[in-house]
């Protein structure tokens, strides 16, 4: 209420204090309106106008945090250097910075390194994280190939170390599928020989039966079948020296751990959408006992199972029962800002689900921006920002263009209305 206004009365015989003042009620109603202060940073009102942050100014704020953290790479402390490990792998995962990380590539391999080799259990997590995140900035090329060369030694020995951390090999294996997947080698037979000797833990026993895994340990069969399911995406079946058979995966498909049940699933849909390219008597590669245990999971409501648990592996393996019954591939549209991801065969789900797992909430970003990911995908050039403004400039005259329709129509109506009136019955 303004001040020197009482409700229910009026100033000097009837006349509103606008009147008395020489000013209109439009006027004083303005003059109360609240003010709105904008106090974010680098914002604020000059002259009536919004000014545009400064975008140079917030860059280099980034980066020379991106740098302090770098250098903390090098400190003595463990817990020191795993944070700084964090703060830089979500750094590179918010944003697509290639020339900032190739002028700094030494200094980054060789920390990653260093934090691999005398490091332990979480800080191995987070450096086997970061050489993803790494090579993901860098692209496929000769720097991915070198860091790579440097690296994957290291990832291989810890993810076989017996005594080392669950979480560390099994990041490792994440970390060494991916930079594999990356870089041109010619060792790919034998690094998912390596992971199927990790995987190969869950396999049915030589009696037949289930064999008891821990879940830690079931996780990290779950990243090892994960990493050689990624690379099955970019192999000929006809250069491996060696391969499950569908007999091994349908076993891991009894699993007690939803994880390795799901990944078994999928490793069994790439395998035979492989085979299928080359041949054409696919329907003899799944026999009915398979397809029994796809149904079953297909349609699963065991109470001992958590409800969401269920309600995820039903929903896979749905998917993957077509697949394998009727040669019905995945159809799954991923939409981010003004454009959209078909994902319409197993092999592109697979490597889509994998840079998921390494650039989390920063992988529309990525998408929309990093030249690697789009040619894996096979996304096209990236949108410029003048053809984003000509998609808004045409979304905006249609709205407005409708907007003017609808009052045409309603006009029009109202013309033709019947206008009720009421009837006096005498």
């Amino acid at each position: 209420m303004p001040k020197g206004k009482k409700k229910g009365k009026s100033i000097g015989g009837g006349k509103s204090r606008g009147e008395i003042l020489g000013t209109s009620d439009e006027d004083s109603l303005n003059d109360n309106n609240s003010v709105i202060s904008l106090n974010s940073d680098g914002t604020y009102l000059d002259d009536g106008g919004f000014e545009e942050p400064d975008e140079q100014a917030q860059s280099d704020v980034f980066e020379e945090k991106l740098m302090e953290a770098i250098d903390g790479l090098t400190q003595k402390s463990a817990q020191g250097r795993t944070s700084c490990l964090e703060s830089v792998g979500a750094s590179l995962t918010m944003k697509y910075i290639p020339e900032f990380v190739l002028n700094r590539k030494m200094t980054l391999t060789d920390s990653i390194e260093r934090c691999l080799k005398k490091g332990r259990g979480v800080e191995q997590a987070a450096a086997a994280q970061l050489a993803t995140l790494l090579c993901v900035q860098l692209g496929a090329g000769d720097y991915t190939d070198e860091v790579y060369r440097e690296i994957s030694p290291l990832l291989t020995l810890i993810l076989l170390d017996h005594s080392m951390s669950v979480v560390a090999r099994s990041k490792c294996c994440w970390a060494l599928g991916l930079l594999s997947f990356l870089a041109n080698t010619g060792d790919v037979d034998e690094t998912m020989s390596t992971f199927e000797s990790i995987f190969s833990g869950s396999y049915r026993k030589g009696d037949g039966s289930i064999p008891t895994v821990a879940p830690e340990i079931a996780s990290l069969h779950y990243a090892a079948l994960s990493a050689w399911s990624l690379l099955l995406t970019i192999t000929d079946l006809s250069s491996l020296s060696s391969l499950p058979t569908l007999s091994q995966l349908s076993g891991l498909l009894d699993s007690t751990h939803l994880d390795v049940r799901m990944a078994a699933g999928e490793g069994i849909a790439l395998l035979l959408e492989q085979s299928r390219q080359v041949s054409d008597d696919w329907l003899l590669e799944s026999d009915e006992d398979l397809l029994e245990k796809l149904r079953q999971l297909a349609t699963d409501s065991h109470k001992y199972r958590a409800k969401k648990d269920r309600k995820t592996q039903r929903s896979s393996f749905r998917d993957i029962l077509r697949f394998v019954e009727n040669d019905e591939p995945p159809n799954i549209q991923v939409r981010f800002g003004q454009e959209a991801l078909s994902l319409d065969s197993w092999s592109r789900k697979k490597q889509y689900d994998a840079f998921c797992q390494v650039l989390g909430s920063g992988l529309n970003l990525h998408l929309k921006e990093n030249d690697l990911l789009r040619d894996i995908l096979e996304l096209g050039e990236k949108i410029s920002p003048l053809n984003m403004n000509t998609v808004k400039q045409t979304k905006l005259a249609r709205h407005l263009m409708n907007a003017a329709n609808f009052k045409a129509r309603s006009i029009s109506r109202a013309k033709n209305r019947d206008k009720r009136s009421a009837v006096v019955i005498m």
